[in-house]
């Protein structure tokens, strides 16, 4: 069966990477290169990394619905095209291979439809989400379902380790999607749409701001479901859905990592440190304890090292 792979960030190439030892995967689709850092210098999607890797062909269409590019489409005469974390496709291309257009989308569907579903489950706090595949239709994220995974979430996993873990489900999950394909053995099932669906927007820049005002459990939630924070001191880099959120201390912006919600030390104050080895955000009746944070122009680093470079007053501003 030849696959034609559509994709363009790390998610998606590492499932290709790894599909590719299974399956004929003959082309890859993927974003325009681009130009970043200060020598402008062009830079390969993820996705086509691999394919170069790989000798897979790659295509790079500016505009989807290019008369050249579908004509080049057509004539690879793929039984199937694989989405992985890539744009809205038109009908003129999910509708040409005759077997159809199969998706992965990270969550359990018809819930979290929409751009960042790894975000919004932990930001609602969540117990458990999962992985999809489906078929492409009309409608966004509206197709029916081939195959589904629960993953089962704790009230600390950040939206890094969550991204590595799908990943991880995905490969198996698109392979046994692939293999039911090719055999014959899909058993569809069609999409519920109810209004108590759980919706999963982009991720706006409004949403990176913390408010202390609100309870610990959804700041705590918020902080984990934007944070790159993976184990140890090691984050994840260059994913899009990873960005932090932030406050602001004595007027400089704060990134925070990773947070743990523990008892309160000393009720006395909204800020509660020693200045050498903790550092809390008090609330109701929890501390929220602030384990790894990046501040301002400074690399991330654990809240030790911070207090170490800056000692912290208990009439010190948080916004």
């Amino acid at each position: 069966m030849n696959i034609v792979f559509f994709g363009t960030p790390k998610f998606a190439s590492e499932i290709l990477k790894e599909i590719s030892k299974k399956n004929n995967v003959v082309a890859i689709v993927t974003s325009i290169d681009s130009k970043k850092g200060r020598g402008k210098k062009i830079q390969h999607t993820d996705v086509k990394k691999i394919g170069l890797e790989l000798n897979i062909p790659v295509l790079q269409p500016e505009n989807l619905k290019e008369a050249i590019f579908i004509k080049n489409l057509k004539n690879i005469n793929a039984d199937l095209f694989l989405v992985i974390a890539f744009r809205k496709l038109p009908k003129e291309v999910w509708s040409i291979p005759k077997k159809g257009t199969i998706n992965l989308h990270t969550s359990l569907l018809p819930d979290y439809r929409g751009a960042a579903p790894i975000n919004w489950t932990l930001i609602n706090g969540d117990k458990s989400t999962g992985i999809s595949s489906f078929f492409i239709n009309e409608e966004i994220d509206k197709g029916d379902i081939i195959l589904q995974k629960s993953i089962a979430l704790n009230e600390d996993t950040t939206a890094a380790q969550l991204h590595q873990k799908m990943i991880l489900e995905s490969i198996i999950l698109i392979n046994n999607t692939l293999s039911k394909t090719k055999d014959g053995l899909i058993k569809k099932t069609i999409q519920n749409d109810n209004s108590d669906l759980r919706k999963a927007p982009k991720i706006d820049k409004e949403l990176l701001k913390i408010d202390f005002d609100k309870d610990i459990g959804s700041v705590h939630n918020l902080i984990r479901g934007l944070s790159p924070y993976l184990k140890n001191k090691e984050l994840l880099s260059g994913v899009e859905i990873c960005p932090s959120a932030w406050f602001y201390l004595n007027n400089k912006r704060i990134k925070v990592q990773k947070t743990l919600i523990t008892e309160i030390k000393n009720s006395m104050s909204k800020i509660d440190t020693d200045n050498k080895s903790y550092m809390h955000i008090n609330f109701k009746d929890k501390a929220l304890s602030l384990e790894m944070i990046q501040p301002e122009g400074k690399k991330p680093m654990d809240i030790r090292s911070f207090l170490q470079g800056n000692r912290i007053d208990k009439s010190d501003i948080i916004s």
